[in-house]
């Protein structure tokens, strides 16, 4: 918890001094080859929540190259989008994901989504970065499936990514090739960048500041991809294109997509 609010802390800090320094309006061509990703959708967690069918259609069809969700199980191993490992942040109950079915969920909360759902609706539409959250598998063999039927019609790093702060997590998602994970840093950056090129994974992601440009140069320099998070300025937007930045995360994709907007 106190790591939590120091690291918010780190980002108010970072946000604002990012926000104040000019940067270079990036080419044309830059501009028109930003992939934004909508990280959990369009959402304020008051009117709209996160990770939910309204947060995301916000940003469908809305020129957001993609969009970031978390995956969670429920006890009877139904795959839902949610983040936290309980509902106490969005719903102020202490009851964990993993102690009720789906049934229950869908009676206390209908408005989260069930990760079918989301593939359904926004598959070869956007792109889907799913997070894969640290937890434990009661049933691999079978959560292996039931993720892998889900995903069947899309294909691997065309249509999207499997990212987890978490690399142990991918063990679970062996029915895609390697490429198709990508390892979320948060100030564990060296460690992370080591195991995603030992492994022949598809890239890093982590915060702006964390992921230098050395670290985008050695990922890039093998093919891998690289993401940060999370632009909610112009200047910051501009800084992570101008970097060459793969993948763009933010909370506010749609004021980031009018600004790319408004300079083409």
């Amino acid at each position: 918890m106190i790591y939590s609010w120091i690291e918010k802390i780190f980002h108010v800090i970072a946000d604002g001094l990012i926000a104040a320094l000019p940067q270079t309006l990036p080419s044309k061509e830059k501009l028109e080859e930003c992939r934004l990703v909508s990280h959990r959708g369009e959402h304020d967690n008051r009117q709209i929540l996160e990770n939910t069918l309204a947060a995301f259609d916000r940003v469908s069809d809305r020129g957001v190259w993609g969009i970031e969700l978390d995956v969670r199980w429920t006890k009877d191993l139904q795959p839902i989008v949610f983040h936290d490992a309980d509902f106490q942040r969005l719903f102020g109950s202490p009851s964990l994901v993993n102690s009720m079915t789906m049934a229950e969920i869908r009676s206390e909360y209908p408005m989260i989504p069930s990760f079918e759902e989301v593939i359904f609706r926004y598959g070869k539409k956007l792109h889907l970065m799913i997070e894969i959250k640290k937890e434990v598998y009661p049933d691999p063999a079978c959560q292996s499936q039931v993720m892998s039927n889900l995903l069947t019609r899309l294909e691997p790093q065309k249509d999207f990514h499997i990212l987890s702060m978490n690399p142990g997590m991918f063990k679970f998602m062996h029915f895609v090739p390697p490429q198709t994970f990508l390892a979320i840093a948060r100030t564990n950056v060296r460690p992370l960048s080591e195991i995603a090129i030992r492994e022949n994974y598809g890239g890093i992601a982590g915060h702006y500041i964390f992921v230098t440009d050395r670290v985008k140069i050695r990922h890039q320099g093998i093919g891998q991809k690289v993401g940060t998070g999370y632009a909610n300025s112009r200047n910051c937007l501009f800084r992570e294109i101008n970097r060459g930045i793969d993948w763009i995360f933010s909370n506010e994709a749609l004021d980031m997509h009018s600004i790319i907007s408004t300079n083409i």
